[in-house]
Formats: structure tokens, sequence, C-alpha cells
């Protein structure tokens, strides 16, 4: 088993002065590591009965076809308002600093499909909340979240009321 902290660089200040970004680019780039991060973000629901697995945008869109593949499932994109183009479910939700919004296709999956939600990192967990609920918008039933990181000190699981795993957490 490869040491995956080792993969994830440290960008101080990045975007703004004060944060430290993680950076999953080396992980991306080096085909162990990725694949043993993929096997370990789709273990935990291998053999749940999900449907659909549902990429938040846009670096969860990296590792969501490969977890698809590895659980049988196909996969839904969930993106930016007016990057979608045919009729959506949108949902806004709060930032600390405003709003923002998601959507996914309004056919997306089959009304009461299972679906894994995916993305790269958990923080303050609003993107991820509001991805629950568009997707239960949408008619979906959410049986759990899988994400490449969680940033624990900043709470976002709280946000999110299911099975979640996190392969990394800082």
């Amino acid at each position: 088993m490869l040491d995956l902290y080792s993969f994830v660089a440290d960008v101080p200040d990045y975007p703004e002065p004060g944060i430290v970004f993680k950076d999953i680019t080396p992980l991306l780039a080096n085909a162990d590591a990725f694949l043993q991060a993929v096997e370990q973000m789709a273990a935990p629901f291998a053999d749940k009965g999900i449907d659909i697995v549902v990429g938040i945008e846009s670096r969860g869109f990296l590792v969501a076809g490969s977890i698809a593949e590895r659980i049988g499932a196909g996969v839904g994109l969930v993106r930016k308002p007016g990057k979608l183009p045919r009729e959506t479910v949108s949902v806004t939700y709060d930032l600390e600093y405003g709003t923002d919004s998601l959507e996914i296709h309004a056919d997306a999956f089959e009304h009461g499909a299972n679906v894994l939600i995916v993305d790269d990192v958990l923080a303050t967990g609003g993107t991820l909340a509001a991805c629950k609920e568009l997707v239960e918008k949408a008619g979906g039933t959410v049986l759990g979240a899988t994400m490449l990181i969680e940033l624990t000190f900043l709470g976002g699981r709280a946000k999110f009321d299911g099975p979640l795993n996190a392969v990394l957490t800082y």
C-alpha cells in the first residue's frame, strides 16, 4: 500500500492568503496512487446496489467514472449553472459570503435510483449537502458519499446525513 498522503501537495496561500490548498494532481498523475485511491473510495459501496455515481464539478468528475466502473454503476454529473445542455434540476445554497447553485440533468437517472455522491474534498460540507438535496429533488436516493480528502477541522461531515467515506483526513 502506498502512502497516499505523500502524493498530495500543500500549496500555501492559494487561492487566497491563509488557505493551504490540497493539490491532488500528483496523486492523479501516478497510476498506482490513483488506482489505490479509487479502490479505497469505491470499496465501502461495492455491494450497496448503487445505480449512479454522481461526480461534483470538477475534480469529482475525475474519479466518478473509475468508481462507477468498479461498482457496476452509471455516472451522473453535477455542474455549475448553465453548463448542462438539456433540462436541469437545480438547487441554490448558502456560502460564507453569498450563494451558489448546482444543477443536474432532469433525466440523469431513473426516479428512485440509488446514488453515490463523489467529490475530491469535503471541507465545510455546503456543496455536499446541496448535492444531496439536488439528487433527492431529481428523484434519487442518496446511499452515501465518498471523498478523496476530508478536512475534518472544518466540520463538513456534520452537514451530511448518511454513510460518508474519506480516504485521507486532515
